[in-house]
């Protein structure tokens, strides 16, 4: 979006409470199961199933974006995204968010705009009737975003990572490896030394550039949630760490060893297993429940020492730890 005249783009320090709340609330949208939405003490959901599937999660300006590299729209996307692929992570529909903002008083009001169609426009896209029904709004020299999620599970029993069986099939859907393509080449092609710049896409060639796009508005296959838990999934999760990760996770929660094959991960196997973000949906099925938009990627075995094989061999790939990763990335 164009930048406007400071006149016009006041900063965010220029305004009441107020005032920036009215100009979020008029890109919202409506939430299908909300019966009081934004502008009350609290927002009442309707929960038709009797059970609320409920997650957050919080990105702060550093270790998990960068304002040279994700427009607000973007990071709204972004932001929604998450915690969307939480509450499908668990066969559940996705019914509202909740947001609350701590923004630097030199913001643009033109940013936190930007923000809210991000919001609203990825909830319009991958999960339709979601939207945001409140949150809060303060200040703080940090940029950051905390949403919560709620789902509906519809009648149906959650699905956990705790439940894989042995003799399952492991499947995903979504992409494997592409977000942290998309990370390594923002801290390749997108730096003047340890300083971000501005992203330019049209340097990029096709690749580069859906890779990027993984990295800074994911598109998480949301409503394969549901489809996978009427398809009788026994274990799911979101891959928000990697697929070494969170497949070990999975094989820890439920018992057993998950065994993997290299060829089913695509040309790169090892960034398909280390990279994080790419929010997935790992899941395991019964041999002859695979429901379309999975792929099998391996099978769940007797437990052994290791939680996780790749064609059968122990793997000593660990997985996405922002605590580590960043840094080192970074670096």
């Amino acid at each position: 979006m164009p930048s406007r005249p400071d006149a016009d783009d006041p900063r965010l320090g220029d305004l009441s409470e107020g005032e920036i709340l009215r100009a979020i609330l008029a890109r919202t949208s409506r939430a299908t199961h909300a019966l009081i939405g934004p502008g009350d003490d609290a927002a009442v959901i309707a929960a038709p199933s009797g059970s609320v599937v409920a997650t957050t999660d919080t990105l702060v300006h550093g270790p998990d974006f960068r304002l040279a590299w994700s427009t607000g729209h973007d990071l709204g996307w972004k932001a929604a995204a998450v915690n969307l692929a939480d509450v499908a992570a668990m066969g559940a529909r996705p019914t509202a968010l909740l947001v609350a903002l701590a923004v630097p008083r030199d913001l643009r009001l033109s940013f936190v705009e930007q923000l809210a169609d991000g919001f609203r426009e990825a909830c319009a896209a991958l999960a339709p009737g979601c939207a945001v029904v409140g949150g809060d709004l303060t200040v703080s020299d940090v940029l950051t975003v905390a949403v919560t999620a709620l789902g509906d599970l519809e009648d149906r029993a959650p699905v956990t990572r705790s439940g894989a069986l042995v003799g399952d099939t492991v499947a995903v859907a979504g992409e494997l490896g592409h977000a942290a393509q998309g990370l390594q080449l923002l801290f390749t092609r997108f730096r003047d030394g340890e300083t971000p710049v501005a992203v330019d896409p049209a340097a990029l060639g096709e690749g580069d550039r859906a890779a990027l796009v993984a990295q800074l508005r994911p598109s998480p296959p949301i409503g394969l949630g549901p489809v996978a838990a009427v398809a009788g999934a026994s274990a799911m999760m979101d891959v928000s760490d990697g697929l070494a990760l969170d497949a070990r996770r999975m094989a820890a929660a439920s018992g057993v060893t998950i065994d993997l094959a290299s060829s089913a991960l695509g040309g790169d196997p090892r960034l398909a297993l280390a990279g994080g973000e790419d929010h997935a949906l790992l899941a395991t099925f019964p041999r002859s429940a695979l429901p379309p938009g999975f792929r099998r990627i391996g099978e769940v075995r007797e437990r052994t020492e290791d939680d996780l094989l790749l064609d059968g061999e122990p793997v000593d790939i660990s997985g996405w730890d922002p605590y580590r990763d960043w840094d080192s990335a970074s670096g």
